[in-house]
């Protein structure tokens, strides 16, 4: 049984973590903490900032360098770049924010219950900010033409990007969801698969619609440059796709239930289960 005391611990862990506690630094109670176990909620969108800005940065930046410098990186280097820094960053700040980085992915994660409903706003909103810096940073750096807009809009029609980006957003989800929310992965690797989820997904998809998988990823560059084709479809179909790759793999993850009570509706598996006879023989 849990003592009194560590009662107490716990839920002044969880007042800090929340912003409310008083372990912070310079009397300011919500902005940095004393303990270096505890991570402050201003500690965390800070941190989804910085990352969504590298990631817009570095991802949307190349493909302008290749448009402005006469194809010098190509089609595969803007690929592999996007992959690279979403494992970067992953690696960089995944143990303080969670890496998300995707308003779709924050909100399907408390869909399932793996991250508290009253950070999801903050963290949108830090994403949001994130990108909307990087792509004015772009913007102030270079001279961007109509031909080297960073940001994602359908190559054909608005119905093939749509599908593209649900697939791609769906396999997306399901990786995260295996590498970085189940216990029997190997979490060590959660940055590489990710990173090469993206690569792949950009390398298939990019051609039809830019492969955005992340509201964030599309909004910011569209609001800068105030280029607004199709964005619906970058707002729609990440999040489709997201919430079904969370929810697939939820459902195939696995079960503390027995057997048997599983396949109550199939009489073949049923049939061949054998008899539990390890509870009576527990009992006696």
């Amino acid at each position: 049984m849990t003592s009194h005391g560590e009662e107490i611990e716990e839920e002044h862990i969880s007042r800090i973590e929340e912003g409310k506690g008083k372990n912070c630094h310079g009397g300011i109670e919500t902005v940095i903490c004393t303990s270096p176990s505890i991570v402050c909620l201003t500690q965390k969108l800070i941190a989804e900032m910085i990352g969504t800005y590298f990631i817009i940065f570095s991802g949307c930046g190349v493909v302008v360098v290749n448009v402005l410098y006469g194809g010098k990186v190509t089609f595969p280097g803007i690929c592999v770049t996007w992959g690279l820094i979403v494992m970067v960053m992953i690696y960089s700040i995944g143990h303080i924010s969670g890496a998300h980085f995707n308003p779709a992915v924050t909100i399907t994660f408390a869909i399932f219950r793996r991250f508290p409903w009253y950070q999801v706003p903050s963290y949108i909103g830090a994403q949001l900010a994130g990108s909307l810096l990087a792509s004015l940073t772009l913007r102030l750096m270079f001279k961007v033409t109509p031909e080297a807009f960073f940001g994602t809009t359908p190559a054909d029609s608005s119905a093939r990007a749509l599908v593209a980006e649900i697939i791609i957003s769906f396999l997306l989800m399901f990786v995260i969801s295996g590498v970085a929310t189940d216990s029997r992965a190997i979490g060590e690797l959660a940055g590489i698969a990710v990173g090469m989820t993206i690569m792949l997904n950009v390398f298939v998809a990019g051609p039809i619609s830019g492969a955005s998988m992340n509201p964030a990823r599309s909004l910011g560059p569209a609001i800068v440059m105030g280029k607004y084709k199709g964005i619906w479809v970058y707002i729609i179909g990440p999040v489709i796709g997201i919430m079904a790759g969370g929810f697939v793999y939820n459902f195939i993850r696995f079960t503390d239930k027995p057997l048997r009570e599983l396949t109550k509706s199939a009489s073949f598996l049923r049939s061949v289960a054998p008899p539990n006879n390890n509870a009576s023989s527990s009992k006696s």
